[in-house]
């Protein structure tokens, strides 16, 4: 079995993580696009171009499944994607769990982007999965640079002013962009009230890898004993691991495994 993730930068860890956690004997193959990270600031169509570039070059190693390990990338070009891939690779998105948060009844904060936040798209996703619920957008602005760049100072000063936009009385958190989720302990230590219940945070990685492996009819077998290889394409060239990778959890467990060569 190979699954093969794609982003512009490391933001796809935490789903690459899950992925090794359920599956330690799939191939994993990651598409990252070094040369025209960030996303998030370019045009519809500029956007959408590099990812299908990116997607190309991950297809290319033959995975049987592409999961879309960015946030910004599946609002934006899923479309396009599965319309150039599907139905031979089954492409897989990444959506905020705005449904799993809400059915806990709130307050719910929904931590994004900047420009996810407020956006159509996060704004129909409220409305379809946590109508009667007390929802926040908090608009995180640096935090996803900062965590590419594994910058500690910048990453504590974006997670506690995002804390500070955070309402006082909410009980859960949603991650709206998989960089968060690789500082998630931090984003815990940030909101949770000492007077209060453990705060709940609700990322993206388990369920998009759960996806991805019932599209292509597979099980998580987290106690097989294979372990599976991990090739890494920066703009279509093997490479290795970006350096800020490795102050993640996620980016060592990756380390542990040769790539091909």
């Amino acid at each position: 079995m190979k699954i093969a993730l794609m982003d512009s930068g490391i933001g796809l860890l935490a789903a690459t993580a899950a992925v090794r956690r359920l599956r330690p004997d799939a191939d994993l193959v990651l598409s990252l696009d070094p040369a025209g990270m960030p996303w998030g600031s370019r045009t519809l169509e500029d956007l959408t171009e590099r990812a299908l570039a990116v997607a190309e070059a991950a297809a290319a190693r033959r995975p049987d499944a592409l999961i879309v390990g960015c946030n910004t990338a599946t609002v934006h070009a899923l479309t396009a994607l599965r319309a150039r891939f599907e139905p031979d690779l089954p492409v897989i998105g990444t959506v905020p769990a705005i449904k799993p948060a809400a059915a806990g009844g709130g307050p719910v904060a929904i931590w994004a982007t900047p420009a996810t936040t407020g956006s159509p798209y996060q704004q129909n996703l409220i409305r379809e999965f946590a109508g009667g619920v007390p929802v926040a957008e908090v608009p995180c602005w640096g935090l996803a640079e900062a965590v590419e760049r594994a910058d500690q100072a910048a990453i504590d000063e974006a997670v506690l002013a995002a804390a500070a936009l955070t309402p006082e009385g909410v009980t859960t958190v949603v991650l709206g962009c998989t960089h968060y989720e690789l500082v998630a302990d931090r984003v815990r230590a940030a909101v949770q009230r000492p007077d209060r219940s453990p705060l709940v945070l609700h990322g993206s990685a388990g369920a998009v890898v759960t996806q991805a492996l019932r599209r292509i009819g597979a099980r998580p077998e987290p106690e097989t004993p294979a372990e599976g290889t991990v090739t890494v394409l920066l703009n279509g060239r093997e490479g290795a691991l970006p350096a800020p990778a490795l102050a993640y959890a996620e980016g060592l467990l990756l380390q542990q495994t040769a790539p091909v060569r």
